[in-house]
């Protein structure tokens, strides 16, 4: 019976979350803080849709607070979910070359507490919003912002999934016995910045932590497959793949739907 409920509430998320009705999709700046530095957050919602709904945070690439980002934004809200682009760089620091963009990542990572005390703050942003029910929230990240939100589930933020694309796999700090979120990682077998040494060792740890945890790995995708502008970087390795795009994005809004189903059902 209980497997019976779980199904039918699983197929409820995903039929009313995955494929709302009349999207109305509306957008929003939020300017925030976290100690003395300013930051600039983008929240997307629906608002044809009513109630309070799971919200998402999406941690950009290393260059920065961009389109790309806040596009992730708009795409969660149009499937049913608030989302929420945070900054962790600062207002205004996008980078226009790789250089920039190390700077940038050097300065947010300095220090761990640092990086998880701007995300916690853009967690707050989110979870304060009038549409968000702040006990079902989830994170995403990209490049620089996948390495983010698995150290986030590394360091016990309270998530309830984790979703990755193309993001960095290594860390300094190690996952805990009992993990709590749920975690996908989807990254491209043709990306020479996460070596299969690094998935393998990944894979090691979140087995070890007891991790309810997925890795897909696309052939031929390279590095930042999700992002249209990717081959304007003229970076070996780094290249958009529209089919994966898609391909992972609909891994993302499934596992999201399982998620927050099994929640309702409990």
């Amino acid at each position: 019976m209980r497997r019976a409920l779980l199904a039918a509430a699983t197929m409820a998320v995903i039929c009313s979350v995955g494929h709302p009705a009349r999207a109305e999709v509306k957008t929003k700046e939020v300017e925030y803080k976290q100690g003395q530095t300013v930051f600039q957050g983008f929240l997307a919602w629906d608002d044809a849709q009513k109630g309070k709904r799971p919200g998402v945070v999406i941690v950009h690439e290393w260059w920065g607070h961009n389109q790309h980002a806040r596009n992730q934004a708009t795409r969660l809200a149009q499937a049913g979910y608030v989302g929420f682009a945070l900054d962790m760089f600062g207002k205004g620091k996008l980078a226009k070359h790789p250089a920039d963009a190390r700077s940038f990542v050097a300065e947010a990572t300095k220090d761990p507490a640092q990086a998880k005390a701007r995300f916690a703050a853009a967690l707050t942003q989110l979870k304060a919003a009038p549409t968000v029910d702040p006990s079902k929230v989830a994170a995403i990240g990209y490049c620089f912002g996948g390495g983010i939100v698995l150290d986030m589930a590394r360091s016990g933020e309270d998530l309830a999934a984790v979703g990755t694309f193309h993001g960095g796999l290594g860390s300094n700090l190690v996952a805990a016995k009992g993990i709590k979120p749920r975690i996908l990682v989807m990254i491209g077998a043709e990306d020479p910045m996460i070596p299969p040494e690094e998935v393998a060792k990944f894979r090691k740890e979140m087995t070890d932590a007891g991790a309810r945890f997925e890795v897909i790995s696309y052939p031929g995708a390279k590095h930042s497959f999700t992002n249209p502008d990717a081959d304007k970087a003229g970076m070996a390795g780094v290249a958009y793949n529209a089919a994966v795009d898609k391909e992972s994005w609909s891994a993302l809004l499934k596992m999201l739907g399982e998620v927050f189903a099994a929640t309702a059902a409990k």
